[in-house]
């Protein structure tokens, strides 16, 4: 099945090279771009797409606010697209406010190309994507200046077995599937399945769900590698 994408980022030349390189794949179309959130936000309602590659600083509507438009449909407005998120060290706040309104990652601009291509097709699956290297980086940042843990979410950890405890707190702590495994002394596959239970159990759609809750819950502090 064919993955429809837009495209929204203020540069140009931007939009042209992402659009050249994700249509030049077979599985990839590129079916709208926008040089705004706020046009962003219309052409994600006029097109349908799978996959929206949203940039993070933009005029009239920046792309936080502009993914919550689209993640948070109008009544009557059925389709909710995938949102990824473009952006650069600098300006990371914003993306953990992102992930907060249920997008399902982040890719740094500066990526190379194979990486633009595999997160498109990471995303438009249906998982989130969080670098472990990137989670490391950005989360506890974002974190350090959130809110003490809120207690609802701290209440619904309850609800978890003391593995797949252990096994948010490593996703939480940026650790890979892999990691994970050999960390706790598991199969890979034991692992995908633990984490299944831990989105199933807390209500979470993804990966990056689980780590703004981890870090809202209280479960990891601010600042741990």
């Amino acid at each position: 099945m064919t993955i429809r994408v837009i495209i929204v980022d203020d540069q140009a030349m931007v939009r042209a090279g992402f659009a050249a390189l994700l249509s030049a794949q077979a599985d990839i179309d590129v079916v709208g771009e926008a040089a705004d959130g706020r046009a962003g936000v219309a052409v994600a309602r006029s097109t349908r797409p799978d996959v929206v590659l949203m940039d993070v600083r933009m005029p009239e509507l920046d792309g936080l606010a502009a993914a919550r438009e689209v993640l948070s449909p109008p009544p009557g407005v059925v389709h909710r697209p995938r949102v990824l998120m473009l952006t650069t060290f600098d300006v990371d706040d914003y993306v953990y406010e992102a992930l907060r309104a249920g997008a399902s990652g982040f890719l740094l601009k500066d990526a190379p190309p194979a990486d633009l291509i595999a997160a498109v097709r990471i995303v438009a699956a249906g998982e989130a994507l969080l670098a472990p290297s990137v989670t490391r980086r950005l989360i506890a940042d974002f974190a350090a200046s959130r809110p003490a843990p809120r207690r609802d979410r701290s209440l619904r950890l309850n609800g978890l077995t003391p593995r797949e405890t252990e096994v948010l707190e490593l996703i939480a702590r940026g650790l890979s599937n892999q990691e994970i495994a050999g960390r706790l002394v598991l199969a890979e596959q034991t692992v995908k399945t633990h984490i299944g239970r831990v989105l199933a159990k807390l209500d979470l759609r993804d990966r990056a769900q689980a780590v703004v809750f981890a870090y809202e819950s209280g479960l990891v502090t601010p600042g741990e590698v």
